[in-house]
């Protein structure tokens, strides 16, 4: 094992805390949850659930959503899925989630708080949308 300076110990650590907190369940309200069964990844799930976590990087989200991974959800034909909770919107799964819908999904749905809707797969109710 090679030495590590003092200056990389630091920045190993910075890294690490980072990974830590996206890891915190505690205080986080927006659940963004990625289908991870051999049909998804077969699909490309490990390709959407990395943009889903790029994007939520890029609009420093991390101290209010947390990103899980499922088995199947049951939309086999439309993999990889994707299901966002969070308040004030209804859970919604996505589904032909590729990198570019995973990035629009964080961009629209968790940050502009406005359904992506042509990816939308188990539409809520209308009893339920509010406008």
């Amino acid at each position: 094992m090679a030495k590590m300076t003092l200056d990389q110990l630091r920045k190993l650590r910075e890294e690490k805390k980072g990974d830590m907190v996206r890891r915190e369940v505690e205080g986080k309200d927006i659940q963004i949850i990625v289908g991870m069964g051999t049909c998804g990844i077969a699909a490309g799930a490990k390709t959407a659930f990395d943009a889903v976590v790029k994007a939520v990087d890029e609009y420093k989200l991390h101290d209010s959503v947390i990103i899980r991974q499922t088995g199947c959800m049951g939309l086999c034909h439309v993999e990889p899925t994707v299901e966002v909770i969070m308040p004030g919107m209804p859970a919604t799964i996505y589904g032909r989630v590729d990198a570019a819908v995973a990035a629009e999904i964080v961009t629209k749905h968790v940050v502009g708080k406005s359904l992506v809707d042509k990816h939308i797969y188990d539409r809520p109710a209308v009893d339920i949308v509010k406008n």
